[in-house]
């Protein structure tokens, strides 16, 4: 008998925002294609993915990164990059809003599509994957293009067409 996934998902929505957005049903998809392009045994992820206004992003990443500037998601991982246990959480995700809309409009992407693809880049983070250097982006770029082609959406570095 195949083994069921599960996936544990907290899905928070700041009051500032509340009522003017709504997650995306898929959020659980996008982190679960994630998982399983680095790793098909995945089971049972944990992460918190939390949609916050603008400045609150900022605050973040001015805070945990030093730049004190708006982006569209940060990333916040739990666990060391060579020893993940899906027993435990994986981290949090927090994206933008309305940053996110905003740039998925300028790349003429539906809302849904480019949030998507924003948590599965997260999610990779969480599980140890970076573009600071060439080599890792090619290798985050590769798996990012495989979980978003196993959702049936767009391919999010077209430039990188062979």
């Amino acid at each position: 008998m195949p083994m069921r996934m599960m996936i544990v998902i907290d899905v928070m929505v700041d009051e500032e925002i509340e009522g003017e957005f709504t997650p995306p049903e898929t959020i659980a998809a996008a982190v679960m294609a994630a998982c399983t392009v680095t790793d098909p045994d995945t089971a049972e992820p944990d992460v918190c993915v939390r949609f916050a206004p603008d400045l609150e992003i900022r605050e973040l990443n001015s805070q945990w990164r030093g730049k004190d500037a708006v982006t569209d998601v940060l990333s916040f991982p739990m666990q060391e990059p060579d020893a993940i246990d899906f027993e435990e959480s994986l981290g949090d995700i927090a994206l933008a809003i309305p940053f996110v809309l905003q740039e998925a409009e300028r790349l003429a992407l539906t809302p849904e599509a480019h949030i998507q693809h924003l948590v599965v880049h997260a999610t990779l983070h969480l599980l140890g994957y970076d573009h600071i250097d060439d080599d890792e982006a090619v290798i985050m770029q590769q798996l990012e293009r495989q979980a978003m082609q196993q959702l049936g959406l767009h391919d999010p570095y077209p430039e990188l067409q062979a």
